[in-house]
């Protein structure tokens, strides 16, 4: 570490000391029956946290806060300009509500180890029921509210509930989504059928029930006998999150109920530098792991308010929302995705949304989810004149493996770095045969055995899948599956997916890159680069270009720009020759890229449509535009 200071001594401490780093960190939750031990690698590779403790999540979110004497306090604010309301729910008020949802669910016969899937919209409803099951240590499995009925079957099948809770549906902007239809579909596709489904109507669309297997969320609550937490083993699975698999079967990331709650709580603090009382609000969706990491449970430790919110970065109603949330509700912390920010910068270049706002509450603004480009970070930290803290982070290890610790100390922004490894995550960067290369050099980022609590100890029923997937091609090592490098700071940088660095002539380039090159052009708002296949070198570089709102530049001169920018910055060996304008990007619900399905779009290969798909129209329009270059002929 090339750093000295707070940082660098703390994690250090923690690489000398990893027991009793993890035992001290485990101070700040209440147990039932505390840890005789941190770590617990009796059955290595496969690890496991606090095993011997007992605990309960829902008592450490919100029953200790009301018996701390701040139930006035508001636990969680809803805004929802797609509906035009919000509201306030005090955490004296959530226990009731939560306790109560948990009564009705044992009093129709979910127990603990129990599973039950739920299906919402960004409602306070969604938090209650990941909070009711995990005060009775029910395994809860958020699947996104719309989701496609036959991805919903798939995870009926795979993790078995008891029971389901839906919402009636969802709102977005422009149309309501009806949810009952598609979760009736579900049950029918799927060969297991749940027990009964709890259906929360909104006013939006009042949902038809079938007799005998749905009930309503506040008929089945009337008159029940509210429920007490339930201890679990510290390994006892809180949630399961299924996350998109290669090979087109999901992957269910299992959470351990200790370590979760350990390394949630320590992250409040130290990363995003927040507290009890503080307001932090994370713009995601409770059906991704930041939802579940970063909505509901890790404010909630910490005894902040979250901030739950239904609409969009634009176009609810302009690109000025975020802004009015933040100065209305006096958010200290704000977590969101480098593409809402690409998306409000291209309605808004010039930032004059921001004006309008009183933004002086705001402390920070951490971005994740996709590699924040140097442009998007700049553009942030010149009109909101805070830190701009990018930080990286999977589904898989539920919280941040690398960043920027505010609440320690605020070390110099590296633009396109996540800054530095956590305490518990010891970063390497490894040659195809397992080697760490030298600093500055390209190659597979990977995590040192054992993981930190938090992270996933195994796949649901999958433990030879985890293992495959995870473990097996860097023995003693967890793969990460992003490729990048370390500098001589000791700061990280993620260039790409593996899959995504590309190999032209047998010089392996990293496709973020080639895009940072392009996203500093004055009038890209966004792109992406792909590899296509190429006859002579292997492969190809070819990019893609969103340009700024307003923007009526010839798109043959922008072209022919990025084209010498490319070779001004990266050089002749980039091979960088083909670009074409598009509308937008493929993306996914959560915002990242598919890449490698406009890859096999160019390449005429077949492919299975994502199920995490924004908006399947848009590869027609790439098609469209690949063809203008003769490429996607089949």
């Amino acid at each position: 570490m090339a750093y000295s200071g707070a940082y660098a001594e703390i994690y250090d401490g923690w690489k000398a000391d990893p027991e009793g780093f993890w035992m001290k960190a485990a101070g700040g939750i209440d147990w039932i029956k505390p840890p005789s031990r941190a770590l617990n690698a009796d059955q290595a590779p496969l690890y496991e946290w606090y095993t011997d403790a007992q605990v309960n999540a829902c008592w450490n979110a919100v029953d200790r806060h009301v018996l701390a004497g701040r139930g006035d306090q508001l636990a969680i604010i809803h805004d929802s300009p797609v509906t035009h309301t919000k509201h306030g729910i005090t955490y004296a008020e959530l226990l009731t509500r939560v306790s109560t949802l948990a009564g009705a669910l044992r009093a129709k016969g979910v127990e603990k180890g129990d599973r039950v899937i739920i299906y919402m919209p960004m409602v306070p409803e969604a938090l209650e029921a990941m909070l009711a099951c995990a005060r009775l240590g029910a395994v809860h499995s958020v699947v996104f509210g719309g989701f496609a009925a036959n991805e919903l079957a798939v995870r009926i099948d795979d993790c078995k509930p008891k029971a389901i809770i839906a919402a009636s549906c969802g709102i977005e902007p422009n149309r309501v989504v009806h949810y009952k239809p598609l979760l009736d579909g579900a049950i029918e596709l799927a060969d297991h059928k749940p027990d009964f489904c709890v259906i929360f109507q909104r006013e939006q669309e009042v949902a038809k029930l079938i007799e005998g297997r749905d009930v309503a969320w506040h008929t089945f609550q009337y008159g029940v006998e509210p429920a007490d937490c339930v201890p679990v083993d510290g390994n006892h699975p809180a949630y399961i999150l299924y996350t998109s698999g290669t090979t087109g079967a999901p992957k269910g990331v299992v959470r351990a109920t200790a370590g979760h709650l350990v390394a949630l709580n320590w992250s409040m603090r130290a990363i995003f530098n927040v507290g009890v009382g503080d307001v932090f609000w994370a713009a995601s969706d409770v059906g991704w792991v930041v939802g579940h990491s970063y909505i509901c449970y890790g404010p909630l430790i910490a005894g902040c308010t979250t901030l739950v919110f239904e609409g969009k970065p634009v176009g609810t109603p302009d690109a000025g929302t975020f802004w009015r949330v933040i100065s209305e509700h006096k958010v200290k912390s704000f977590f969101t995705a480098p593409t809402a920010l690409r998306a409000i910068k291209r309605d808004d270049p010039e930032g004059l949304l921001i004006r309008n706002y009183d933004l002086k509450g705001l402390f920070a603004l951490y971005l994740a989810g996709e590699r924040a480009d140097p442009d998007t970070i700049q553009w942030a930290q010149r009109h909101l004149k805070v830190p701009v803290i990018d930080h990286w982070w999977q589904t898989e290890t539920g919280w941040p493996i690398a960043a920027n610790p505010l609440g320690i100390e605020e070390l110099p922004v590296k633009l396109g770095s996540p800054s530095v490894p956590m305490p518990g995550y010891d970063v390497q960067v490894l040659d195809e045969g397992g080697h760490p290369v030298s600093s500055g050099t390209l190659g597979a980022i990977a995590i040192k055995l054992p993981l930190p609590p938090g992270t996933l100890p195994t796949l649901w029923n999958a433990p030879e899948r985890f293992q495959k997937a995870y473990l097996s091609h860097f023995p003693g090592y967890y793969e990460t599956g992003d490729a990048g490098y370390i500098d001589e700071d000791g700061y990280l940088y993620i260039m790409a997916r593996t899959d995504d660095v590309i190999n032209v002539a047998g010089h392996r380039l990293s496709t973020g890159a080639m895009e940072e090159v392009l996203a500093g052009h004055p009038d890209v708002a966004e792109c992406a680069v792909i590899g296509v296949a190429d006859a002579l070198k292997g492969q190809s570089p070819l990019g893609f270009l969103c340009l700024n709102k307003g923007s009526d530049r010839d798109h043959a001169d922008v072209v022919k720009e990025c084209v010498s920018l490319m070779r001004e910055k990266i050089g002749p060996v980039a091979d960088f020759k083909r670009a074409c304008v598009v509308e937008r990007l493929p993306k996914t619900r959560s915002g990242k890229i598919l890449r490698s399905t406009m890859v096999k779009i160019a390449d005429d290969a077949p492919f299975k449509l994502p199920a995490t798909i924004d908006d399947p129209a848009v590869l027609d329009e790439i098609r469209t535009a690949l063809q203008a270059l003769g490429l996607a002929r089949g």
